[in-house]
């Protein structure tokens, strides 16, 4: 009995430990174990479900959670500095769609900058599957602008993160 106990307790250690590494067939892993911080800020990113993104690397098969699209695109600017594997390890990246939820690919994704909508760490890009979910939030929160994952650079970066600062 006592020796069935430890081993179940072994098992749920185990994925604990690995759910934060493990994805499937190019999907995003759903749970962000709560002791997973973000790599740029150190926040714990499983307290914000709803602003998590994540990055999937192709050989270590290891995912990097973040707490917001802008943090994730300061370690995506600069993988170095947080000695994360370069940009061409990339096999995945994932945000959230603000009004669903759901999970989408960060390159599909248009991007709402500039709106009254607040991340966790303030200013934030606002991720949305279609444009025109991204027109109508743009609209209603007055937004500034809408870009696609090509258009976002780390200048834009930057500078929400010095509009943070100053908030």
């Amino acid at each position: 009995m006592k020796t069935a106990r430890i081993l179940i307790l072994i098992l749920f250690a185990q994925l604990f430990i690995l759910a934060p590494v493990l994805y499937a067939n190019g999907k995003a892993t759903e749970i962000v174990p709560p002791q997973t911080r973000c790599p740029v800020c150190g926040m714990f990113v499983a307290k914000y479900p709803n602003w998590v993104t994540q990055i999937h690397y192709e050989d270590s098969g290891k995912t990097r959670f973040f707490d917001g699209v802008k943090d994730m695109m300061v370690l995506y600017f600069d993988p170095e500095r947080y000695m994360a594997p370069p940009r061409e390890a990339i096999k995945n990246i994932y945000v959230k769609d603000y009004y669903s939820l759901s999970w989408i690919s960060a390159q599909d994704a248009f991007y709402v900058v500039g709106s009254d909508v607040y991340g966790p760490m303030g200013h934030e890009l606002i991720p949305f599957e279609s444009k025109e979910a991204a027109k109508s939030f743009l609209k209603d929160h007055r937004g500034r602008e809408i870009l696609i994952f090509s258009e976002i650079t780390s200048e834009l970066i930057d500078s929400l993160r010095v509009a943070q600062k100053m908030r």
